[in-house]
């Protein structure tokens, strides 16, 4: 089973990217790549011999129902509405979320996004017991703006209720062209109402490596970002880190969080440059449960030390480099990842159309399975409490006396924004309307010390604007700390 010349994407979890290009919803194969031709030959006879199979007699109570519908339904129904419905209908049965198909247009778009141009909210999203619900919002996309987090589950789009839409009809009401807005409501976890988040559509960012160094401890340390694995992504990382290592670095952060995943081949290219050729880089199973490991060519580890940075939006590839690297003995920091281990593949119809099917589960170098577990961190860290508030909705002005979750939510953003509300428990207190006035004078609104729609909405972008500036990143800060220890 030769695994690394097809052109295999791990789903996240079955999931769409928000934007005019559609998302990690399969596989490519059959480029016009040579290397690939014997692989994608034993595909294509796969798939002719599965026509060639007699179709199974129960079949025939199919085809009854096709005819049925056909003749008696009081409205015109187009054929291929039928057929291509009693195929989500098979693969909906699977009860699998990363099992699915997609129409000729789903792979149209699919197509465009992993060559990394489309348009968007930019959020990598899932079906989690129903619910459409966020994987991760895209570095510097309109999802990450607007404060989108892991796990935030999508309740209604521009007022309309998301209930009994599969995934892709959901995705369909959420994307849009650059400019356009679209208003979800989100519910999120430890907050006991849903809140509206209006988005700008806009064209998502194709970056998805981005580096910088730092100096710890006298050391000059790199810090590479992967924001996820698309076609270049490997390359990028390779020409950053080449740089880095002739600048002289003495140690290395490779960060992933909110990373959703990508392209096996590429989360593969970067792992050969650490795993050396003593332990697979990963191992994939197939439903005989036989097991084909990968190993590199390489013959002996870097001679820094590194440290992989993880959160709950790590998922996929990203979750098969930060389990490699733990198991080589690296330091994991942050929060457990996601928990995506399984590996789909797109089987073309022949008419532009593709079913997405699991084939396979991908383990760790030991052979752990972290499916629906993640990645636990080696060394536990959170960020500042205001990295986890909510958006405030107002309805009546937040005033002295009041109390709250809503005002809890204020307090925690005004102290992370350096401001001293006092405590931190929901009251309203002086204290607190002391360091609204502070707020509302530093950014040059009348300083009434009620917490109105423009209060909070500033509040908000103050916060969402620090988090995306990198300050206060205390896992970030933890990795550094500890990577010489």
């Amino acid at each position: 089973m030769n695994l690394r010349k097809i052109h295999i994407v791990l789903l996240l979890v079955c999931a769409l990217l928000l934007g005019l290009g559609g998302g990690y919803a399969g596989v490519k194969l059959a480029q016009s790549n040579n290397n690939d031709a014997q692989d994608n030959k034993a595909i294509t006879e796969n798939i002719e011999g599965a026509k060639e199979t007699n179709t199974p007699k129960e079949m025939n109570k199919v085809g009854q129902a096709f005819n049925l519908i056909k003749e008696n339904y009081l409205e015109d129904v187009d054929n291929q509405q039928l057929i291509e419905g009693a195929i989500q209908g098979m693969l909906t049965s699977l009860e699998d979320p990363y099992s699915s198909y997609m129409d000729v247009e789903t792979m149209k778009q699919f197509n465009e996004q992993i060559e990394s141009s489309f348009e968007g909210i930019g959020a990598e999203v899932s079906m989690v017991n129903d619910t459409v619900t966020i994987v991760a919002p895209i570095k510097d996309s309109p999802a990450e703006k607007a404060g989108l987090r892991p796990n935030d589950q999508v309740l209604q789009v521009d007022g309309e209720s998301l209930d009994g839409l599969n995934l892709n009809e959901a995705v369909a009401k959420i994307r849009g062209e650059k400019g356009s807005k679209v208003e979800l409501e989100i519910q999120r976890a430890g907050v006991s109402e849903p809140f509206n988040v209006t988005i700008t559509r806009d064209t998502i960012p194709v970056e998805t490596v981005y580096s910088k160094t730092e100096t710890v401890d006298g050391k000059k340390t790199g810090i590479i970002e992967i924001t996820n694995f698309s076609e270049r992504t490997a390359d990028e990382f390779t020409e950053q880190l080449d740089k880095m290592e002739k600048d002289g670095i003495k140690g290395l952060v490779i960060d992933v969080r909110g990373n959703p995943g990508g392209l096996l081949d590429v989360v593969e290219d970067i792992l050969k440059q650490f795993v050396p050729n003593d332990m697979p880089y990963v191992q994939v199973e197939d439903q005989n449960g036989e097991k084909s490991p990968s190993y590199s060519e390489l013959e002996e580890r870097k001679e820094y030390p590194i440290s992989v940075l993880i959160d709950e939006g790590s998922a996929s590839a990203s979750e098969i480099l930060a389990v490699a690297m733990k198991e080589m003995g690296y330091d994991v920091v942050g929060q457990t990842s996601f928990g995506k281990g399984t590996v789909q593949q797109a089987v073309p119809l022949g008419d532009g159309s593709t079913i997405k099917l699991t084939f396979f589960k991908w383990l760790s170098p030991e052979g752990n399975w972290i499916h629906e577990k993640g990645v636990k961190p080696t060394i536990e860290a959170k960020q500042a409490d205001y990295y986890y508030t909510n958006p405030v909705q107002i309805e009546e002005p937040l005033t002295l006396d009041h109390t709250g979750d809503n005002i809890k939510n204020v307090q925690i953003m005004l102290k992370g924004l350096g401001y001293d509300p006092g405590r931190i428990d929901g009251y309203f207190s002086e204290k607190t309307e002391e360091a609204v006035k502070d707020f509302q004078s530093a950014n040059d609104v009348s300083s009434t010390g009620k917490v109105d729609e423009k209060t909070a909405g500033l509040i908000e972008t103050a916060v969402v604007d620090k988090i995306r500036n990198g300050e206060d990143d205390k896992q970030l800060e933890k990795a550094l700390a500890e990577i010489y220890e």
